[in-house]
């Protein structure tokens, strides 16, 4: 089964088992940047210099990231380029709902309703399906932890990851500082045509921006 970046930073956010979100605020910018990320690998956006313009509004084929693309191009329409930091902090929330809802059409999780204190109505998401998730994290302690050579998209995925700070959730028990240089090293894409290494780049960039500023005003 193919998923997209944004897909597998939310099977890893999830817990299997509460289906409860691990790292919440992280785990949102890490969606909204894989989406992101997926969109400017496929040539349907630019991120350059901090901004977003839609360079090919055509559909992908993948709902997702179609229902994404189409509404970048109704927010840039009339300015061209537009700050890319501004869409992931408007859409953040909006994706992170849309991957869910992908997720549970795949089979890969369960939607679950409860109320908080009896009064206040939470979701969580189970673990349906592990099969994906098992690829994923196998295929991360490969080229992490074991040294394997990444391919295009698992260096943009580990981009992502260290850029939002989602080191513990993608390896959980494992201490940052024993990952966190190996994730800086793939993330740098030298693995990585030139035109993905720069959409990982300039992505990454931005991804990192805005976890800095989340971590600042929450620290202040």
């Amino acid at each position: 089964m193919t998923v997209t970046l944004a897909e597998e930073i939310m099977l890893l956010s999830l817990d299997d088992e509460s289906g409860a979100a691990k790292g919440r605020t992280a785990a949102g910018w890490g969606v909204a940047g894989g989406i992101l990320l997926e969109l400017a690998m496929a040539g349907r956006v630019a991120v350059t210099g901090g901004r977003i313009e839609v360079t090919d509004a055509s559909p992908t084929g993948d709902a997702l990231l179609d229902g994404r693309l189409e509404r970048i191009a109704a927010w840039t329409k009339g300015s061209g380029r537009r700050k890319a930091a501004d869409w992931l902090t408007k859409d953040q929330s909006k994706g992170v709902r849309a991957t869910v809802d992908r997720l549970c059409e795949r089979g890969l999780v369960t939607e679950e309703r409860h109320r908080a204190l009896g009064l206040f109505p939470t979701r969580r998401y189970p673990e349906a399906d592990g099969s994906v998730e098992r690829e994923l994290r196998d295929r991360l302690s490969a080229v992490v932890l074991d040294g394997a050579q990444p391919d295009s998209r698992t260096s943009g995925l580990v981009a992502l990851l260290h850029a939002a700070n989602m080191h513990r959730q993608a390896f959980p028990g494992v201490p940052r500082k024993q990952i966190a240089p190996r994730m800086a090293e793939i993330a740098d894409g030298q693995w990585a045509g030139d035109s993905v290494r720069e959409a990982i780049r300039n992505v990454q960039a931005v991804v990192t921006a805005v976890t800095a500023v989340t971590v600042i005003t929450a620290a202040g």
